[in-house]
This record gives structure tokens, sequence and C-alpha cells, in this order.
């Protein structure tokens, strides 16, 4: 993990895709693989009234306190660019901590809030808020989430979408299709929300999290759902890979063949 006042270390793969780009992109993977809800985007901002600039961008009411799942589904239901501050964010929760506007509060680091409720002892618990991957505090103080067809964030820092695995596991196998790589992802448990966009702003690694409780009971997660996390420039990588699946007839939804029926005549079809 960085120093705490280290910048996020960028990514030197590929050029940034321009949000443009990234518009055109976020359409074409929401008619590929027919998504529920809109993909967006996280950009973090060092200078609050830097992300006042973003345009059409709106702020919890005064006195609100959410969740950051709750904006988040506030962004991809809904449509709208919300920018986030410390004081937005639950007190004494992991919000603000995973996404650095603030250090982990007292309460969690210790353990104290979550034993006896997550876990069975202080040690745990405790353990559980070490082994977060986050972005560290003292840097940033706002957070802007908007949906990636409006091109508003000029680039996001990192770009999120929800489906089913069945959906995932094809965008998985569009980014390996031009250049393999493994992807080994994290488990948090509760509060994973870490494992997508706090690794995923933390690191610039593409990030793939199974929502926990908090998410699915405040923030309206489907049962079915997972959440992605990735830079900009993976993501359209994913997205042209998907295109090239598609080409060889590997699309979404999956063609049921049948668990009784001999495969030979499909697999033919791909492989000769």
């Amino acid at each position: 993990m960085p120093d705490s006042l280290d910048p996020i270390p960028p990514r030197q793969t590929m050029p940034t895709p321009t949000a443009a780009e990234i518009k055109d992109t976020a359409e074409a993977l929401s008619e590929m693989l027919r998504l529920r809800t809109l993909p967006f985007g996280m950009k973090l901002f060092e200078d609050a009234a830097e992300m006042d600039k973003v345009p059409g961008l709106r702020k919890p009411g005064q006195g609100l306190n959410f969740t950051t799942c709750q904006l988040v589904t506030q962004v991809r239901t809904a449509g709208f660019t919300l920018g986030i501050v410390r004081d937005n964010l639950r007190p004494n929760a992991s919000c603000g901590a995973n996404i650095g506007l603030e250090p982990v509060p007292e309460k969690l680091s210790s353990g104290e809030n979550m034993t006896g409720v997550w876990f069975e002892n202080r040690e745990a618990a405790a353990a559980h808020q070490a082994q977060m991957p986050r972005v560290p505090a003292g840097r940033y103080s706002g957070l802007c989430a908007s949906p990636l067809r409006s091109g508003r964030l000029d680039p996001p820092d990192i770009c999120l979408f929800y489906a089913t695995p069945g959906q995932m596991i094809l965008f998985i196998n569009g980014l390996q299709y031009r250049s393999y790589k493994r992807y080994d992802f994290t488990i948090t448990g509760e509060s994973a929300c870490a494992d997508s966009w706090g690794r995923a702003l933390s690191t610039r690694e593409t990030s793939l999290s199974i929502p926990c409780y908090a998410e699915r009971r405040y923030g309206g997660v489907a049962d079915d759902e997972l959440l992605m996390a990735c830079p900009p420039d993976e993501f359209v990588r994913g997205v042209e890979g998907l295109k090239a699946l598609a080409k060889n007839g590997l699309r979404y939804p999956y063609p049921p063949y049948g668990a009784f029926a001999d495969p030979a005549a499909g697999m033919s079809k791909s492989y000769g």
C-alpha cells in the first residue's frame, strides 16, 4: 500500500481512453451483455471545489447520511451524477475510509463495531479491517460518481458495472482475448466494496467483488449481481474482446445446448 500522501500510481499499459471513447464503450457493453443498470465511473478529487465543476453535479441533501453503496445505486439506476464528501457518509462506517476520504474510524480499526456481529472476537474483527483494500487517507476530499454514458468524468479513475456471473465471466474472457492474464480477486467479506472500488481506486487493478450484506440490504444490490471495477484502459480492452468473441459466435445470452446432448456438433462450430 502506498504512503498516505503519495498519489495513486498511474498504470502505464496504454493511453487512457477519452470520455467519448468510454461513453461509446459503455453503450456497447450494455447492449452486448444486456445489463440491467448503467455502467458508471468514479473519480477522486483532491480539491472538492474542483469536483463542483463537474457538469450536472448533484449533492446529497444537507444533514442526510448515506452508505456509499446507496449513492452508487442512485447513480446506476436513476442516472444521477453525484459528488460526495466525508460529511455525506455514515459515521463510524467503512465507506469514507474505503475511498480515502477519512482515516479508518477507531471503532472499526479496534474491532469494536463488528465484534459480536460479524466476528466472534475483537481480534478477528480488527484483522478484517487491517486487511481491507483501501485508498490511503490524507490526499482526497471528494469523490464523484456518474454514468459513463454522460461523459462527465473525463476521464474517470475507474469504470464499474454490475452484472450476473454469466455476464461477468464473458467480460473477463474479453479482457483475456488479446493479451492473456490470470485474474486473482480478493474477498473481504462484509464491507465488500473494499474489494471493488476500494481496491481498484487504490491499485488501479481490475477488481471483481461479491457484494456484501450491507450492499444488498441498503444499496439494493440484487441477489445475482457481482460488481466489476477496472481502470478505463482495461474497460475498453474488455469490451473490444467481447466484440471479437461475438464474431466467433460466443455471445450473451448463452444458447443452451442441453446436459443430455452430445456436445460434438455444438463444439465443432467453435473448434472445428
